[in-house]
């Protein structure tokens, strides 16, 4: 895409090194943080190729592969949000793939603190308005320090 903004072609704009979301290259994709930080330390696998829709496409090796990368993320998260936050519950992983068509794997750190009503539920069950699309939740220069912390724990299970 040539319109400037690197959301319209995410693995393209990794790629190119112009999206600001790469916390890391892994073997198979690349590890963003979310662009909404509602729950703190949200992040995403997105595959290095956009033509690859669902996990199914790709071949044994690679999706093997693909989901090796996936488990780094999420106990990157993990050990990330527990470090950082003593309310840290649990991550939660999920493939999706109904609104971007490529594949792509959502990590959601889950918190005490969230409200009782949500903090057992999927996480799409958050009000549209001020979760999904407010300036409160959106990414900025205040995740620094989370950016950093998980992309040292992805250096960690990388290098071990």
């Amino acid at each position: 895409m040539t319109d400037g903004d690197w959301r319209n072609d995410r693995i393209g704009s990794a790629h190119r090194g112009e999206n600001p979301t790469v916390l890391r290259r892994l073997d198979q994709g690349f590890a963003v943080i979310g662009d909404r930080q509602f729950l703190p330390g949200y992040a995403v696998l997105l595959t290095d190729d956009p033509s690859v829709t669902r996990l199914s496409d790709l071949p044994r090796a690679r999706r093997t592969a693909y989901l090796a990368d996936m488990e780094r993320l999420a106990e990157a998260v993990e050990r990330a949000c527990r470090r950082l936050d003593p309310a840290f519950r649990r991550v939660n992983i999920e493939i999706l793939g109904n609104t971007d068509p490529y594949l792509h794997v959502h990590i959601w750190p889950r918190y005490d603190w969230e409200p009782p009503e949500l903090v057992r539920m999927p996480v799409w069950r958050y009000e549209q308005g001020e979760y999904w699309r407010g300036d409160r939740h959106a990414l900025g220069p205040r995740h620094d320090g989370l950016r950093t912390a998980i992309g040292e724990e992805l250096d960690r299970l990388v290098a071990g």
